[in-house]
């Protein structure tokens, strides 16, 4: 008697209608997962799953606000259990002082950047079984950085989070990595002006924001079963710009 075929990997992406979202959730999908996109914005959502589909690829999207456990909660009762979850919602604001950082903007980017990443962690590791894979978005940022202390905390807050779920989660066989991108061509970059841009640019290694493909790269790799042996690792993708910053 022929084994029968493995059902698809199912695997959840949240922040996929545009950016690094958008390229993961493409990678999954090319890499034969049942791939379940979400974002808050859901027109843009649709328009993403939309062009998707017409490329071929066979990706469901669902409107999610990843601060809402009530939200996360009815879609995992939906479409869970999952094999796989990519926590890339996120969002960052324009460049501020640290002296200059209201209250009611800390609490903005920790909402979305950490307690989202938890939420939906938490409620997915509730239900995921051995083999299981999360992959937190993080940035390069978490090192430190001027303008964006908030930011940057949020980040470093992924980070902590990352490695302590790993620890947890390991006695089930399930993995917990992070990828913290450099700068990447992304929606995120608007908020500079073109000037500032190119004075970033010109101090990555290879003198240009990445292509989100390259984050979709990494990401696809830390949920494969090539990747059981990586667990509460941060993986840079900055080109090597961690290591030091070039002369000025």
């Amino acid at each position: 008697m022929a084994a029968q075929a493995r059902p698809p990997r199912k695997a959840l992406v949240t922040g996929a209608a545009r950016g690094i979202g958008l390229a993961i959730a493409r990678q999954l999908a090319q890499d034969g997962m049942q791939v379940l996109a979400t974002d808050v914005d859901a027109q843009a959502l649709a328009m993403a799953v939309s062009d998707l589909a017409q490329q071929g690829f066979a990706v469901a999207g669902e409107p999610l606000d990843v601060c809402s456990r009530a939200e996360v909660r009815a879609l995992l009762h939906t479409h869970g259990p999952l094999d796989v979850v990519v926590n890339n919602a996120g969002i960052a604001s324009r460049l501020l002082a640290f002296g200059d950082i209201a209250a009611s903007e800390l609490r903005r980017i920790f909402s979305v950047n950490v307690s989202g990443v938890f939420v939906v962690a938490q409620e997915a590791a509730r239900q995921m079984k051995e083999g299981g894979r999360i992959v937190n978005i993080a940035s390069r940022g978490y090192l430190g950085g001027a303008g964006a202390s908030h930011y940057v905390a949020s980040k470093a807050a992924v980070v902590g989070l990352t490695r302590a779920m790993a620890i947890e989660l390991r006695w089930r066989g399930i993995t917990v990595n992070a990828v913290a991108p450099g700068m990447v061509d992304t929606r995120m970059l608007d908020d500079f002006s073109a000037p500032m841009r190119r004075s970033l640019e010109r101090r990555e290694p290879s003198g240009s924001a990445a292509d989100p493909q390259t984050i979709a790269d990494a990401v696809a790799f830390l949920s494969s079963a090539r990747a059981a042996q990586i667990n509460g690792q941060v993986l840079l993708v900055d080109g090597g710009k961690s290591v030091g910053m070039p002369p000025l």
